[in-house]
This record gives structure tokens, sequence and C-alpha cells, in this order.
């Protein structure tokens, strides 16, 4: 404030502008919470690039700061739980003037689990990447990627969602190409040209809506989007970002770059990927078309719907037809997209609250998928034709793979079939028939699909000998830990259950985010 008005006296007097009015007292040491997953994360990453040449170092840190991750999502969860949304504004300038991270139950939680897999990931990365993947970059490009995920989560302003998209994005892109070969190389063309085009899409809806609005932060744009949305033209606004972010989300028709690169990475690569990105760009979907523009989002509901079908019968029938499992986990990938925008597309409360349940459970099942393809990829091979023998060789190992492949497509008890009998009937109670019957038809699918991959990879006998199952040090605690997330939402789900249903509501109803971005204003 000293350097306010020794700097900015006669602007002071000359304009009768009181700078107290727009400048925000010392922020309370919990109000830190609220941005230190972005913080710590890019710290982290920076300080091991810095130690880029001791390799040695590299899994310990990237553990420990996962680790302190976890623990600052689940603070800060906590928080927001006992106290309801909480914001802190850069520059201690007030909204809209300052950038706000503002954080409520959606994104809390979601950056909770997303930190859960992330740190499973770093565990399983530690043997299975090796040190030439180490050496070129993969914890610190893990560290960044989480940088971008957890802003994206956490932010309240709506350009700023775009940044921490590029994040995340450049951060993946490091990633995708891991090991340099062609398949690669390959890969990561296909996924940056239609990464390029949403960020692009993304982008101009953004200038857009700051032509509309004057503003960028998320509550200022809800509040005025809900007293005037029927004389402001956003329509066309809610469209654009409808399709950027689906791009995002591998929703049908822009979803053919997704199978085409989750394959060719590392496999803890992949797994990160299917279970973190698509979700970012779901969350950004009910973010926008939810909570700041409802009026427009309800209006595309039968596009969404639309989108939502014909999402998941490419998912199931796409997953069917695969010969490599790597390529049909990637379409289960976009199944479960299609579940969540059925839900998007119901709307109400009870919808949405699924939705949310359905992504944190794809989060921790779709990472559990890739580890565990990886690890009977090294045993047997990723082509279905020639493997077999799984079972024999590693039961308990093809014991956890049946209850991921019996999770994703949604049986009970585990956590797939909760959010999924929630969206039936959801489904059913607003005369939404043909969406439950959609819905019931991707699980049908889905399970033919996981149990072909089952019954060829892992109960077929091999036609040769397997060599013992020996996976890299740390692959199978990183496994166990997901697996015993799944069946704990499964056997255990009101809770998750709950938090699901208070974080609709809030979407639904963003009157305490709004409180929280702006103290002194009404419900």
């Amino acid at each position: 404030m000293a350097m306010m008005s020794l700097f900015h006296p006669l602007a002071a007097a000359a304009t009768d502008i009181d700078l107290a009015a727009v400048y925000v007292p010392q922020p309370a040491l919990a109000d830190w919470l609220v941005i230190l997953p972005v913080v710590f994360c890019l710290l982290t990453g920076a300080l091991l690039a810095m130690v880029r040449k001791r390799i040695g170092l590299h899994a310990p840190i990237a553990l420990l700061a996962l680790a302190a991750l976890v623990v600052i999502d689940a603070l800060l969860l906590v928080r927001v739980l006992s106290e309801g949304p909480a914001t802190m504004v850069l520059g201690r300038w007030l909204p809209p003037f300052g950038i706000a991270f503002t954080v409520d139950l959606l994104g809390a939680s979601f950056a909770l689990v997303a930190a859960l897999v992330a740190l499973a990931a770093a565990l399983y990365g530690a043997r299975s990447v090796g040190p030439e993947g180490q050496r070129h970059g993969f914890y610190p490009f893990v560290l960044f990627l989480m940088a971008g995920v957890s802003g994206a989560f956490l932010t309240g302003d709506i350009f700023n969602l775009y940044v921490w998209f590029e994040v995340l994005l450049i951060s993946s892109f490091g990633l995708l190409i891991l090991g340099g070969s062609r398949e690669q190389i390959d890969g990561a063309v296909k996924y940056g040209l239609l990464n390029l085009v949403g960020t692009t899409l993304f982008l101009i809806a953004t200038g857009y809506l700051y032509a509309i609005f004057g503003t960028l932060n998320m509550a200022d744009i809800a509040s005025r989007a809900s007293v005037d949305h029927a004389n402001l033209p956003l329509g066309t606004l809610a469209t654009l970002y409808l399709l950027a972010f689906s791009m995002k989300a591998a929703a049908f028709p822009v979803n053919f770059w997704l199978p085409a690169s989750y394959h060719t990475p590392k496999i803890v690569v992949s797994a990160l990927f299917g279970g973190l990105l698509t979700k970012v760009g779901v969350y950004a979907l009910l973010r926008v078309l939810v909570m700041l523009l409802p009026a427009n989002g309800a209006s595309l509901n039968g596009l969404v719907a639309f989108v939502a079908i014909s999402t998941l019968v490419v998912g199931g029938l796409g997953a069917i037809a695969q010969a490599d499992m790597r390529r049909a986990l990637g379409y289960m990938v976009i199944s479960g997209i299609g579940i969540m925008l059925a839900g998007l597309a119901i709307g109400g409360e009870k919808a949405l609250s699924a939705v949310i349940f359905y992504g944190l459970h794809s989060m921790v099942v779709m990472a559990a998928l890739y580890f565990m393809a990886g690890m009977a990829g090294r045993l047997a091979g990723f082509d279905l034709a020639r493997m077999g023998g799984i079972y024999a060789a590693a039961p308990g190992f093809s014991a956890m793979a049946l209850m991921l492949f019996l999770s994703v497509a949604g049986l009970p008890p585990f956590s797939g079939f909760w959010p999924k009998a929630e969206l039936v009937s959801a489904a059913i109670g607003t005369g939404h028939g043909w969406l439950a019957g959609a819905i019931l038809l991707s699980g049908f699918l889905t399970t033919f699909a996981a149990g072909r991959i089952f019954i060829l990879g892992f109960w077929r006998p091999a036609e040769t000998a397997l060599e013992p199952f020996a996976p890299p040090a740390g692959t199978i605690p990183a496994l166990v830990f997901l697996v015993a997330l799944t069946i704990g939402f499964g056997l255990w789900p009101e809770p998750l259950m709950v938090l699901a249903r208070q974080a609709a509501e809030g979407l639904v109803d963003p009157s305490g985010y709004m409180r929280s971005v702006f103290p002194g204003a009404g419900a």
C-alpha cells in the first residue's frame, strides 16, 4: 500500500478514486491454500529441471512433491466443505480487476483425485520409465502437467482457464514424444493438430465473451448472464465453447485424435492422459454451460444428447473392434466421455451429481487400466491375437484386471455402477428414456469389449510358456492403490455421492461461488 501511495497519489487525487475500494486486505494464511497446488507444482517442476543431470534425485523429489500435493488438495477440500467456496486474488486487486483463483467443491474434488492419480503414476514410472526417459524430463513434465491440471480446476478466470489448458498441453506434448520413436512423433502430430484447433476455438470464444461482458471473471460473468441472457447474443458463444471443449474431451465427431495418439507414448503417460486430460475438458463444459451460461447451455441439450449418444456408440464399438489392447482402452475413454455428456444433456442436480461421480471414478479406473495394460503387455504383448496365459502366470494380477474391467463396464460392486445407475434413474425420471437406453447399451458394449480382452488376453492359454511375472518395482503398489480406490468407491459410495451432490448444487446455484468472489454482494 505504501508503494501505491508513493507512485499514484496524484493520479488518485485527479480521478477521485479510492484505491482502498479496489484493493483487498492482506489475505489470511489459509487463503494461500487456493493457489498453493499450482505454485507448488511449478516450483517443484522447475527444481527438477535445474537438477536434470542428477537423475537419481528426480523420482524421490517428485514422489514427495506429489504426496505433498495430495495433502494440500485434501486440506483445500476440507476447507471448502467446512467454509464454502474460497477465493484468492492475485495482486490483491478486487475482482474483476484482479485475477481470481476460486475453488468450490467441484474444483477441489477433481483436483484431489487428479493428484492421487498423478502420485500413482509417479510411483509407477519410477522404474518403468527408466533412466533415459527420466533424463529427457519425465518428472518435470509430470509436475508441470499437474500445475496445468490444478490451475484449470482452481481458476476463477475464464482466460486463465485457457492459459492452464496451454500449460498442460505443452507438458503433454513433452510427455507424448518421450522416447522419440516414429510412432510417438506420428501420434504427437495428430494430437497436437486437433488440440491446436480446439485451443484456437477456445481463444476465439473467450475474445467474443469479453466483447460481450467486458470481464473474464467467472463469478462476474455468471452474475451478468443470469440478468441479461435474453438480450445478449450468447447462443453462438455457448456453441463455440461446446465445440472447443468437446475437442478437448474427445467427444464425437472430433474424437479420432485420441485413439490415434494415446497408445503411442509410454504406458504411464497414456495412464495420465486417459485419466486426467479428457476430464479437464468435461470440467470446462460443466463450468461454462451449467454455471456461466445456464440458459444457453440448456438450449443446447438436444445437440449435447446427440453428441453423447454418438460418442457412447463410437466408443463402445471401437473398443470391440480393436486388436491392440491399448487402442481398445482409448475407445473406453471415449465411451466414458459419452456417459458424462449424457448427464450434461439430462441436466438437473441428480444427473450432474452422477456426472461428477463418474468423472472422479473414471480418473482412477482409466489410469489403473492403462497401468494394468502396461504390465500385461510386458508379459504377453498388446496384440490380442497373440496374447494369452496371463491368468495362469499371474492369477492375483489377473483378478485385479477383472475388477477394473467390471468397474469400467459399470457393474456392481465397483465404482462405475453407482453413477451409471443414477444417470439411468435421472434420465427415466425426466423423460429421457432414449438416453437411458443409450447408457445401458454403452454398458453392454463396454462389458463385451472388456470381456473380450480378458478372455483373449488373460483367460485363454498361451501358445508358448510366458516368462515369470516380474513387473518393475513400484508398478504393483501403484496398481493396487488405484484398484483399492475403485473398490472403496464401490463398496462405500455414500461419501462420494454426497460430495458429488453438493458439488452439483454449487454448479446449479452458484450464489456461494459468487459471494466468495464478491463478499459484499447479495445472493
